[in-house]
């Protein structure tokens, strides 16, 4: 098939993703997550107690912050969200969906009670940001966890928490052709675009999809279903690559 996308990718294939972990020394999880000309720092944050209304349940919780950094644009933006103002709709939708995605990664009721609050800064955005974040967000929640559990850590754990690597990727109907990770020109003339969140074995946790003109057939949806399954794989490899590499075993993680 001959490339025909803005960056040369052929319609299946995804962004070069970089995943650097450790990036930020203040946080208990961070990595910088690079798809293509998007970048995001995701950082994971350790709280050793859960807010009020969770308080005496036994059970953890996980959040997330989603953050446009003022030059992640062409143009600056006027003003970050939460400064002077409410988050917009749609940092408050994304946070919200970055929060429920990694929440279905691990099971609360083994991770005590404390928080882990994930922040999502996007550095420069050129589409997929959202599943940047989540797919980022996962490795960053990962090292933090690895911290918590390591011997002799307050708290640490005494079996594993995580029930499967969740990772995200958009997909969109393109001038009739379904393609795989949309960089920005592509989002914004999609006649579909759906972002898919999802785990290592293909169980489906998320799907946000819109058709921007005429209503879209049932089987379409299946087939873009089917091909962002596709990334996830590859986008889960790249996870456990990056935790290998910060010397932490994906599968001691994993519950059985």
């Amino acid at each position: 098939m001959a490339a025909r996308r803005p960056d040369g990718r052929d319609l299946g294939v995804l962004r070069l993703v970089e995943i650097v972990p450790g990036f930020h020394r203040m946080a208990e999880g961070s990595v910088l997550y690079r798809a293509g000309s998007t970048v995001v720092l995701c950082t994971a944050s350790v709280d050793e107690k859960v807010p009020p209304w969770m308080e005496g349940k036994g059970k953890g919780w996980i959040t997330a912050e989603y953050q446009m950094h003022p030059r992640s644009n062409p143009v600056r933006r006027e003003n970050r969200d939460g400064r002077g103002k409410a988050p917009s709709g749609r940092t408050q939708e994304i946070q919200r969906l970055i929060g429920r995605a990694l929440r279905a990664a691990v099971d609360l009721d083994k991770l005590g009670e404390r928080q882990i609050t994930i922040d999502c800064d996007v550095l420069e955005a050129d589409g997929g940001t959202r599943t940047a974040s989540i797919t980022g967000g996962f490795v960053a929640l990962l090292l933090a966890l690895a911290k918590i559990a390591k011997a002799g850590q307050k708290g640490a754990f005494t079996t594993p928490v995580v029930r499967e690597p969740v990772a995200a990727v958009s997909v969109g109907l393109v001038n009739g052709d379904l393609a795989l990770d949309l960089v920005y020109l592509e989002d914004s003339k999609a006649e579909v675009d759906l972002n898919l969140v999802a785990t290592r074995s293909g169980a489906i946790i998320e799907v946000q999809g819109t058709a921007e003109g005429a209503p879209v057939p049932r089987s379409e949806i299946q087939r873009m279903i089917d091909l962002g399954l596709v990334g996830i794989e590859t986008l889960v490899q790249a996870q456990q690559n990056a935790l290998a590499s910060a010397g932490v075993d994906l599968s001691a993680l994993l519950m059985k």
